[in-house]
């Protein structure tokens, strides 16, 4: 399975039984959904993962962040990395068959996850967001560059709309990463339909370019 694509992170502003709910209405137009829950036990892991099964959401469409290893044992779609987890390279010896993305803030630091054996990096943020308040947006020429001097897809996260969805793959990223803009709407299945809608248009228009 590719990387392109909706990747949907959790906001760690829902309770598992709200994100649960949420993931088994939007599952059908999402690629991926990334569990990224800074206060949840590895327990609490686990039960999610069985949850999101029961609900409809294909296995492989489910990333674990930082937690490799149940990531593995409950044979997912992949891991995420952060400069906290373990290295892409250890990933890569320890979970060979999982898919392993890292999130990098940086040419040098996306480079290295490649260099390591990254399948693909997370890279932001793209515009002002609501998760990084006071923070300068690395904006589309940041994007633009790692994309350039990186070697593996590079999925953008950070202020991202339906709007502007079109701007970020046209500045070369493989897919687009969604929080609140999808799990915080008040109606998650419009707003994901808006998303995958313009996700489409965009590769349509870049493709027919491109050709």
């Amino acid at each position: 399975m590719s990387i392109q694509g909706l990747h949907v992170i959790s906001t760690g502003k829902q309770s598992p039984d709200e994100l649960i709910a949420i993931a088994g209405t939007i599952y059908p137009y999402i690629d991926y959904i990334h569990l990224r829950e800074k206060t949840w036990t590895e327990d609490a892991f686990r039960t999610a993962i069985d949850a999101l099964l029961k609900a409809g959401v294909p296995r492989d469409k489910i990333i674990m962040n930082t937690h490799a290893q149940i990531a593995d044992a409950k044979t997912v779609g992949g891991v995420q990395l952060t400069h906290q987890s373990i290295s892409a390279a250890q990933a890569r010896r320890w979970y060979g068959r999982l898919r392993i993305g890292c999130s990098v803030h940086s040419v040098k630091e996306a480079a290295n996850a490649a260099e390591d054996g990254a399948d693909y990096v997370t890279y932001g943020h793209i515009f002002e967001s609501g998760s990084k308040p006071g923070v300068e947006p690395r904006g589309l020429a940041g994007l633009r560059e790692v994309v350039q001097q990186t070697s593996i897809p590079v999925v953008a996260i950070g202020g991202i709309t339906p709007d502007n969805t079109k701007e970020v793959l046209e500045s070369g990223a493989a897919g687009i990463a969604v929080l609140s803009g999808i799990l915080l709407a008040e109606d998650p299945l419009a707003a994901v339909q808006r998303y995958r809608q313009s996700l489409e248009e965009s590769r349509s228009v870049t493709h027919h370019r491109n050709e």
